[in-house]
């Protein structure tokens, strides 16, 4: 993340303050995506219920993202885009976090749709303004890596957090969605009034139509999408599962946060080594190459018993070293897509396709898995059906990345575009 830019270019200070945008960004996905459906479950609201509104409220937010994108290609101001979206945000995620007494599934439902929004709006934005503002193959990576690594720190923060402000996860959560207004408003100021806008597209924008349909005739584009959706439905499955397997299987509940700092601390300071092998092998085999990392590492996790929290821990690691060549590689291959593509200016277009895959894999994640455990047996606390939680969160995850590994060898020369 810190090798010199070329004279000219980029400063590393202005990707380095690009990037701070994305630490309140990331932030919001753990208590979103990974702590509200337990919180709820523990409030009383039926696993088969969170499951239902999670794939309701995922699907309709996925199916917005690609308006979301040409409207942001759109926009007299990208930034101005980007902070309207993020009022919506800091409204959102403290209402999801303080549910009044009784009507659980509506305010569940009601402050998901909120935080979504404007979570969506902006990140969208914020990915197409970063496609923008890098000028070659080499900056696009260089852009990500600073997004990706700053996100992690926001991660980070939202899994110590909790166990910081309170001795029970839910009454953490509910300090951590207010401490997050703060760290949102100061990381935005960083972003928004201190990097530039970007160069001008030059061309006009398309019609939403237009712009739609050309980004997914893009064979490169459809290609690359597909490898992202499966490596993308692989990493969701763990995200979904992560707090029930490590609480009802390993019964190491309390130590669930000191596993996702390590995972993603791992993520993070593999950053930069993954930028410099994707400078040397180049981005698809590089990717190709953390992909088998993270199955030789998590497939072990099936054979885990209660208490193994020392080799649960050595397998966050690893696996979370594979995990920050996810985040970095494949926007930046986006990025090189679409000036190969020559589609500079409809960038939002392609990152609203691309964010539609993202939640829909964790739509899928969510909404076809936890109805599926509870139909096996599986309640959380571990009554029962802890094999069948194993399988989805350790063997099926692996099965997924290995046809993502299949699919990706296959289109390696196509998505070496630069």
């Amino acid at each position: 993340m810190s090798a010199a830019l070329p004279r000219g270019a980029l400063t590393r200070g202005e990707a380095a303050r690009y990037g701070a945008l994305g630490l309140p960004l990331a932030f919001v996905a753990l208590p979103v995506y990974v702590y509200a459906p337990r919180f709820y479950a523990n409030l009383g609201l039926s696993l088969a219920s969170a499951g239902a509104i999670l794939l309701a409220a995922r699907v309709a937010d996925a199916l917005i993202d690609p308006w979301l994108g040409t409207l942001s290609d759109r926009a007299a101001s990208r930034k101005g885009f980007i902070a309207v979206a993020l009022l919506l945000l800091a409204f959102g995620l403290p209402a999801l976090f303080h549910p009044p007494v009784g009507h659980l599934g509506a305010w569940f439902a009601g402050t998901l749709a909120l935080a979504y929004l404007g979570f969506s709006a902006a990140n969208i934005a914020y990915q197409a303004w970063g496609a923008r503002i890098a000028r070659d193959a080499r900056e696009r990576t260089v852009v990500a890596a600073w997004r990706e690594g700053l996100g992690l720190v926001g991660v980070v923060l939202a899994s110590v957090l909790p166990q910081v402000f309170a001795p029970t996860v839910e009454a953490g959560l509910v300090a951590t969605s207010l401490a997050f207004v703060p760290i949102l408003a100061l990381c935005a100021a960083c972003t928004l009034l201190t990097v530039p806008a970007g160069p001008p597209s030059g061309a006009a924008p398309a019609p939403m139509r237009a712009a739609l349909l050309g980004a997914l005739r893009s064979r490169r584009f459809v290609r690359l999408l597909a490898v992202f959706a499966l490596n993308g439905i692989a990493s969701a499955l763990p995200a979904t599962l992560f707090l029930f397997f490590v609480g009802d299987v390993l019964g190491l509940a309390d130590q669930s946060g000191a596993f996702l700092a390590l995972y993603f601390v791992a993520a993070a300071l593999a950053l930069p080594f993954w930028t410099a092998v994707s400078q040397r092998l180049g981005k698809p085999r590089t990717w190709l190459i953390a992909m088998g990392i993270a199955i030789a590492s998590f497939i072990w996790a099936y054979f885990l018993a209660p208490g193994d929290g020392l080799w649960f821990g050595v397998i966050c690691a690893t696996s979370g070293v594979a995990l920050g060549a996810d985040l970095a590689l494949p926007a930046s291959i986006l990025a090189d897509v679409i000036e190969a593509d020559g589609a500079q200016g409809r960038e939002g277009s392609y990152f609203g396709v691309w964010n539609l895959v993202t939640k829909l894999n964790l739509a899928l994640a969510a909404g076809v898995s936890l109805p599926l455990l509870e139909a096996a047996g599986y309640r959380s606390g571990g009554a029962g059906g802890l094999a069948a939680l194993s399988i989805a969160y350790c063997l099926a995850p692996c099965v997924l990345k290995l046809l993502a590994i299949a699919l990706l060898a296959r289109s390696e020369a196509l998505l070496g575009v630069a």
